[in-house]
């Protein structure tokens, strides 16, 4: 039986009805992973023995009527998230034999959950940019082309959820590293506001997930399942000084409620970015289809800067400054060791003042108040997530959009803003271009209302179809 291609609900009913066990998911999962992950290189660090130790455990509880939340699914972790015992390197030859001695809250709820933890996925060295690459691993392809890349900062998770690996990962985004690489594997990555889920990685520094808003999020091949994770990791602790309480009831209670009508606004840019003429025929399709459903569909007047150059220096200084104050210590002790581009990164972001710092907040608050008139209006907003979608693996981004040459690094990524903001955000299939490369559409809600995007998320599932493993 095709295991692989089953969502995380219907394996969870199927244990429910006695159909099969954990067990025997995992023995065709990881048939899956032995035959393409050596050709993806999704999967950086393997969980096998332990993953069949806890789906031995997992079967017993199903047994005695016992099953939790998410019980005998299977999971992979970003390998920037710290997991007890299991080797995590943060994407860096500095850290290339670390092994934690404790799990971040995230994963700990994960397994108090019932999940079971198959192995890390790769990740650019402590998730610097918007591709998967780093000099411990090496870089992972995308499933769908396997010249291509996956981007990033969580390629390994979504390339692992696309390929059929797990039906579910964890990623962490502080600039669209959960939507860039869903968006181009064809799953469905979520971001929640800031605060819904606890961010304690590193417990020396419990303020530094702000520079910028950085959240752990979910990326699966349905709104039902991210959902149902979601459900599962949200909530607040007392190791993160931000964490916002549980909604009640569970989302996924109520994923089905919708409004009469929704109001959705759309930006095709942003007023910045560049966009292949292909995707925008793509989305334009979808915004009619939204229409064509009884959605409201109206242009969201909505120019987060002067200009594209004037906001990516801006973006990435920001990113920069924060990256520099915590490699202190790095730098001194092994520079050597660090990739080029997060070397240059981190060498950009010092000498800044508290004066130019504190200036950026004020350039935040800017963005902020732009998206708060816009939620006046409108439910939900929605964009392309990217503006092009076809690079080569040994990339770092497309080069060209509409035959202009392009900053491969940040031009083609309009996911950044919300991560100066907060709000919730994901990203969906709605399509390929004619070379069979998944298109993304991204949605983007109020602070805080994760239940209605994720309503409306269901909602434009049905009528675009959930994400597919792909064909390999």
């Amino acid at each position: 039986m095709d295991f692989f291609r089953m969502h995380a609900v219907d394996l969870l009913a199927a244990y429910r009805h006695g159909d099969f066990l954990p067990e025997q998911v995992l023995d065709c999962l990881w048939q899956k992973i032995d035959r393409l992950n050596p050709i993806l290189n999704a999967i950086v660090t393997e969980n096998r023995e332990e993953s069949y130790r806890a789906a031995r455990e997992s079967a017993e509880r199903i047994q005695t009527g016992r099953m939790r939340r998410l019980e005998g699914i299977p999971v992979a972790i970003k390998d920037l998230t710290n997991t007890k015992g299991l080797r995590t390197t943060y994407g860096s030859l500095v850290y290339k034999n670390h092994i934690p001695d404790h799990d971040a809250t995230i994963v700990s709820r994960l397994k108090k959950a019932g999940a079971i933890i198959i192995g890390k996925t790769n990740t650019p060295e402590f998730g610097h940019k918007g591709t998967t690459n780093n000099r411990v691993f090496g870089a992972t392809k995308n499933p769908w082309k396997l010249t291509n890349g996956v981007g990033g900062s969580s390629g390994g998770s979504a390339a692992a959820v696309a390929a059929g690996f797990c039906p579910l990962a964890e990623g962490s985004d502080g600039g669209g590293s959960i939507r860039i690489p869903s968006a181009l594997c064809g799953v469905f990555g979520f971001k929640p506001s800031f605060g819904r889920v606890p961010s304690d990685n590193h417990p020396e520094d419990v303020f530094a997930s702000v520079v910028p808003f950085i959240s752990y999020g979910t990326i699966a091949r349905s709104v039902r399942d991210a959902a149902l994770m979601f459900d599962a990791i949200q909530g607040p602790s007392s190791d993160d000084p931000f964490s916002l309480d549980a909604l009640v009831p569970s989302v996924s209670e109520t994923l089905s409620q919708k409004p009469v009508q929704w109001r959705i606004g759309y930006t095709y840019d942003f007023g910045i970015y560049p966009l292949e003429a292909e995707l925008r025929k793509k989305f334009d399709a979808a915004l009619d289809t939204l229409r064509e459903k009884g959605a409201s569909v109206l242009p969201a007047p909505i120019q987060i800067a002067k200009d594209l150059r004037t906001y990516v220096p801006f973006f990435n200084r920001l990113w920069m400054i924060g990256l520099a104050e915590s490699s202190v210590d790095l730098i001194q002790e092994h520079k050597d060791k660090l990739s080029y581009s997060l070397l240059s990164m981190i060498e950009r972001g010092q000498n800044a003042t508290a004066g130019e710092y504190l200036a950026m907040h004020r350039k935040r608050t800017e963005i902020w108040r732009i998206f708060q008139q816009q939620f006046e209006t409108f439910d939900v907003l929605v964009s392309p997530t990217l503006g092009a979608v076809d690079y080569a693996w040994q990339m770092e981004g497309p080069e060209r959009i509409n035959g202009q040459s392009i900053d491969s690094e940040s031009d083609w990524m309009m996911t950044s803003s919300v991560n100066l903001t907060g709000e919730p955000a994901c990203t969906l299939p709605i399509g390929q271009t004619a070379s069979g490369l998944p298109v993304g559409m991204q949605c983007i809600a109020a602070k805080l209302a994760d239940r209605q995007l994720l309503q409306f998320a269901q909602w434009a599932e049905q009528l675009f179809g959930c994400a597919r493993v792909a064909d390999l």
